[in-house]
């Protein structure tokens, strides 16, 4: 499959989802032009904030190859990732974001993905979500386990 008929396939489920009731976003990845996985928005639907398409998607491909690592991967979204997808296509290791439709054209229907990335750029006291660390001494605990871990596996 061509770069353009993978893509058309994430349309298409973004399309599917919003008829079937769920956000208007699809995903796809993809390896060596052959489709591994492919999921919708279904945060209403599942009543599941984080059943974003890209995450749903990274979590069915990780689960067919049987890995965390999706190196080698590619991921086609009709729509530029928000901050958590971004986050989780990076750890997911996949080599390349396709997108369609930007963040901007996201904001114009509602979906203010920008303030989110604004608000990760922000020191922690200036974000709206107020934070404060609690308990560090005591977290800090399973850190200093896995630095001290022989046998872990890296990701």
């Amino acid at each position: 499959m061509t770069k353009e008929d993978i893509m058309r396939r994430a349309i298409q489920l973004s399309i599917e989802s919003v008829r079937k009731g769920g956000g208007p976003f699809g995903a796809v990845i993809a390896k060596n032009g052959e489709i591994i996985a492919e999921a919708s928005n279904c945060v209403t639907i599942d009543c599941d904030p984080t059943a974003h398409a890209e995450v749903s998607c990274i979590r069915k491909a990780a689960s067919k190859l049987g890995t965390f690592d999706l190196s080698g991967c590619e991921i086609y979204t009709s729509c530029e990732p928000c901050p958590m997808c971004f986050g989780a296509i990076y750890w997911a290791h996949l080599d390349k974001i396709y997108y369609a439709n930007d963040r901007k054209d996201a904001g114009r229907i509602g979906f203010d993905d920008d303030f989110i990335y604004q608000e990760i750029a922000l020191p922690a006291e200036e974000r709206m979500k107020p934070s404060e660390i609690l308990l560090r001494d005591e977290a800090i605990k399973a850190f200093q386990l896995w630095e001290e871990k022989e046998d872990k596996t890296e990701y």
